[in-house]
């Protein structure tokens, strides 16, 4: 008989109806990313508030799904994924109604960071695939879920706009806090409670100190821009990050049971792993910061298009579907090749991609085939980076070792709107009585984007090599059965 925390994959009904709720679930949250995107220009006036202080809608959310991004997946190997997936998704309705009901910053940024809360559901949907779907759906279902991320960013941008545009912006939230409404109806419906689950005692300790390095790390980079890189506070922020991640790595090596297994994340293929999502998730973010801006820059500048909110976001659009569309491919090149090799191709796709944005950027059409490429590039990748992780990771850890993977690439994202910040802010060229970013400096971010993507792909090289995935699953619970039959003999 399995213990509990090593017990096998129940036979679900439908198994198909599961992925499809579940990606559906890792789509709505995605939303919340780019549903404020076009409303930014205008949430001074609609807040009663600086442009500075507006800044904080952004980084609300990025700093709460920052931190409940790991503390949920614990919390999820620990008390049922399920009940915790249902809980982030409550927090998303809860911050979109309280967004919805506001007109001034404070509860905005309440009900931003809300939203924020709910980033763990894609760690805990791919983590509850692999506790409940037989392991040869695992491969498309991991990938189908992860692309979820990428298509609810692309498709989320043009309704928003189009909405913001034609109707009271408040409808944006009305609209968030109904569909998770419909995806917690859902997940009630189809989804299963797992019996895979560790128990213990929360590492609270190990939670508040992880929450202080993410803070003070994400803030400094995402405010350094706007006080200076070299102001004390930037400083301080990265200062009081490095002397408390020292404190935090210390009490988690010597904790019973830690918020994250250092000892399990420094395994070779683990490490490489969560490097290589970093530098991917930079390289991933570059086209987000530069195809908007060119496609809405004033044609009279002579290379912007002089296209609206609405046009920009479709152009987008592709990306996404482009995303959704290789998630079976990437499935199948893992199951043939290993998910290594899926992760270098989806690399080396996205650098020919930002390869050619360094020089077709004069039209539409050669944005959309830009945005595409990458599209594809990320859906490759993606759909391998749950399989790698979890071919290393005992199953009672898989919410919190994707959770943290998770967080990797949200770090790589952040460091990448910095970096790319600066250099749209230092390269810039006159246009009447202001200053615009230019030409080079766009395609400075295009050829750094490309830079970023080989580098991920020399990182992935260096990944142990995997058997194919079901082929790990199953070692994956063998190992979990026998550990945990080790722990009750002793």
């Amino acid at each position: 008989m399995y213990p509990p925390s090593a017990a096998p994959p129940r036979t679900v009904a439908r198994p198909q109806l599961v992925v499809v709720v579940l990606a559906l679930g890792g789509i709505v949250v995605s939303l919340m990313q780019t549903l404020v995107i076009p409303l930014i220009p205008k949430l001074p006036e609609l807040l009663g508030t600086s442009a500075a202080d507006a800044t904080w809608v952004i980084t609300a959310t990025l700093l709460a799904s920052a931190v409940a991004t790991p503390v949920v997946g614990r919390l999820g190997d620990m008390y049922g994924k399920r009940r915790l997936l249902l809980i982030s998704l409550a927090m998303l309705i809860a911050g979109s109604v309280v967004a919805a009901l506001s007109d001034t910053l404070v509860p905005m940024v309440a009900g931003r960071a809300l939203q924020g809360f709910a980033a763990g559901v894609i760690p805990l949907g791919i983590s509850i695939m692999r506790d409940e779907l037989p392991a040869e759906r695992l491969a498309a279902a991991t990938a189908t879920m992860s692309a979820s991320l990428g298509v609810g960013g692309a498709l989320g941008l043009p309704a928003a706009a189009l909405l913001a545009e034609n109707a009271d912006w408040h409808l944006l939230f009305w609209i968030a806090a109904g569909l998770g409404a419909v995806v917690v109806a859902l997940v009630v419906a189809f989804v299963p409670e797992s019996n895979v689950r560790t128990g213990g005692r929360f590492d609270f300790v190990g939670a508040a100190g992880l929450s202080v390095v993410l803070v003070c790390l994400l803030l400094a980079i995402s405010k350094g821009a706007q006080w200076g890189w070299a102001s004390g506070r930037t400083l301080g922020l990265f200062g009081v990050a490095l002397v408390v991640l020292l404190l935090w790595g210390r009490w988690e090596l010597r904790a019973a049971r830690p918020l994250v297994d250092l000892r399990t994340t420094a395994r070779r293929q683990v490490l490489l792993t969560n490097l290589t999502s970093i530098v991917f998730a930079f390289a991933m973010f570059a086209q987000s910061l530069v195809l908007p801006q060119i496609l809405q820059l004033p044609a009279g500048t002579g290379y912007g298009l002089g296209q609206t909110m609405l046009v920009t976001g479709l152009v987008l659009v592709p990306s996404g579907v482009v995303m959704m569309l290789t998630a079976p491919l990437s499935a199948r090149i893992t199951k043939a090749r290993g998910p290594k090799v899926t992760l270098m191709l989806g690399a080396l796709v996205v650098g020919a991609g930002y390869g050619l944005g360094t020089v077709l950027m004069s039209s539409v059409w050669q944005l959309v085939l830009v945005s595409g490429t990458i599209g594809a590039g990320i859906g490759l990748a993606y759909g391998a980076m749950p399989a790698l992780i979890m071919g290393a990771v005992p199953v009672s850890e898989t919410a919190a070792a994707n959770s943290l993977n998770t967080l990797m690439r949200a770090i790589g994202t952040s460091i990448s709107s910095a970096v790319a910040g600066v250099i749209l802010a230092r390269l810039t060229v006159p246009f009447g009585p202001v200053q615009v970013p230019s030409e080079g400096g766009f395609r400075l971010i295009m050829a750094i984007g490309c830079a970023t993507a080989l580098t991920a792909l020399a990182i992935a090289a260096f990944i142990p090599g995997m058997r194919r995935p079901s082929a790990d699953v199953e070692d994956g619970r063998r190992d979990e059965v026998v550990a945990a039959g080790s722990t009750k003999l002793a």
